[in-house]
């Protein structure tokens, strides 16, 4: 049941990852107003707690009105502006690339040989997310890196059973070496 679940789900990725290619501009737009209304919903939820937080911890309720207020401001700006979706998403790849590759760096200096290796990679993966960034400011780059990433990850669904991947928590392990 789980390779059917796998193979239904790396069809679906693919497929997917096909159509955010052939339509980028219609893909961008749907993304930016998904994440525009997860943002906003999140504002909401965070303005609302605001006020019953207010009588347990008055600064904590000053900080969820004031990231509640950021929120909603947020999520109605990000509401299907694709410009704004692709410059974020520029950002955080930015962001990311920068941190992998310092501390890709810092595992360099380390004493350990599986660090120097890690940190090797974390360098390429860096220098690879910060390159991405670059494209990812163009929506149609954007789109492009969206639907490789999902036809990949559609492949990959074929190989790769999601739940191998997960160590089994509250399951007792037995012991097969007596």
């Amino acid at each position: 049941m789980v390779e059917e679940r796998n193979m239904m789900l790396g069809v679906l990725a693919i497929i997917l990852g096909i159509l955010v290619i052939a339509f980028p501009l219609i893909s961008i737009f749907t993304a930016s107003v998904l994440a525009g209304l997860g943002i906003l919903f999140l504002g909401i939820w965070l303005f609302v707690k605001s006020f019953d937080s207010w009588t347990t911890s008055k600064g904590i309720s000053i900080a969820q009105l004031i990231l509640g207020i950021l929120a909603i401001i947020v999520g109605i700006g990000l509401f299907g502006h694709i410009l704004l979706f692709s410059a974020l998403v520029s950002f955080w790849l930015y962001l990311a690339g920068f941190f992998l590759l310092i501390s890709g760096i810092f595992s360099l200096f380390g004493a350990s040989t599986a660090n120097k290796g890690a940190g090797g990679l974390g360098i390429i993966l860096g220098i690879l997310y910060i390159i991405l960034a670059f494209y990812a400011f163009n929506p149609f780059y954007l789109a492009l890196l969206i639907g490789l990433w999902l036809i990949i990850d559609g492949i990959a669904l074929f190989f790769v059973n999601p739940s191998d991947l997960m160590p089994k928590v509250g399951m007792p392990e037995t012991e097969e070496k007596k």
